[in-house]
């Protein structure tokens, strides 16, 4: 009597079965080693150990899949950088721009969704509209008008997602340029010190040209946050000398105030 032969291989999940959660969570673990341009369906359902049709069950393309992903990444990443109150506006606001560029740098795949491929959703923007919120006003209370308060926050977020952007496509290139044998855009030692001798000795005092780096990253912010400090500071001054006592030298009638105009006598 013939043996029954039996299969060792994966038994497929019954469509309809498998959580869309864990097809985002697997998309994720496999684009942190593939890239998120390396991802494809396929791949995924192998990592997964399930048939790619059931991961089209619930995501009929790739960019179904990569918008649910760029939601969970707004969840798990962008909420952790909210505003933490220091009790000071400047502190605040540049704690909260670190933390958000530390929050990307640590994981490309985030860079890739949220600033790259641009990936929005009405989630996001309801994000970033309450947090921006909380920003404008506090900047508006200290004396900032509703323009340079808006114009401020706008200057810092387009600083942090431009040095991670820039960072990104610096670490990308870079290990292009490595396995092909070509130099580092950003390498110093390209300088000639006969055709660009300032440049040249740039470097020693630490500076290290158009390189996104924490060193020019927070040079840029700080530059921002000094010229609100700057308005905040003017505007305070002025309102100090308009709310100032009259000169000596400025006679006040008897039984009126200086906020009170003469009565106008009729002809």
């Amino acid at each position: 009597m013939a043996r029954r032969r039996t299969t060792t291989g994966r038994r497929r999940r019954v469509r309809g079965s498998l959580d869309p959660k864990e097809i985002i969570e697997g998309a994720f673990d496999l684009a942190d080693k593939v890239s998120l341009d390396g991802l494809s369906m396929p791949m995924l359902g192998r990592h997964l150990g399930i048939g790619v049709t059931s991961i089209y069950w619930y995501f009929h393309k790739k960019d179904d899949l990569l918008d649910a992903m760029a939601a969970r990444a707004l969840h798990r990443y962008v909420l952790e950088t909210t505003l933490e109150d220091s009790g000071d506006w400047r502190e605040t606001l540049r704690g909260h721009a670190c933390r958000l560029r530390r929050t990307f740098l640590a994981n490309p795949v985030l860079v890739d969704l949220l600033l790259i491929r641009s990936a929005r959703s009405p989630h996001l923007v309801k994000v970033g509209a309450h947090i921006t919120e909380q920003v404008v006003a506090t900047l508006v209370g200290l004396g900032l008008s509703l323009d340079e308060a808006c114009d401020t926050f706008s200057a810092v977020q387009l600083h942090v997602r431009g040095s991670v952007v820039l960072r990104r496509l610096h670490d990308t290139n870079r290990a292009v340029d490595e396995s092909s044998g070509g130099s580092d855009y950003y390498d110093r030692s390209a300088i000639d010190p006969m055709v660009t001798p300032l440049l040249a000795a740039a470097p020693a005092g630490g500076h290290n040209g158009d390189a996104p780096d924490d060193r020019n990253f927070e040079l840029g912010l700080d530059y921002i946050l000094d010229y609100a400090g700057n308005v905040i500071a003017d505007r305070r001054a002025s309102n100090r000398s308009c709310a100032a006592p009259l000169p000596g030298n400025v006679e006040i009638r008897p039984g009126r105030t200086a906020a009170q105009p003469d009565p106008i006598t009729p002809r």
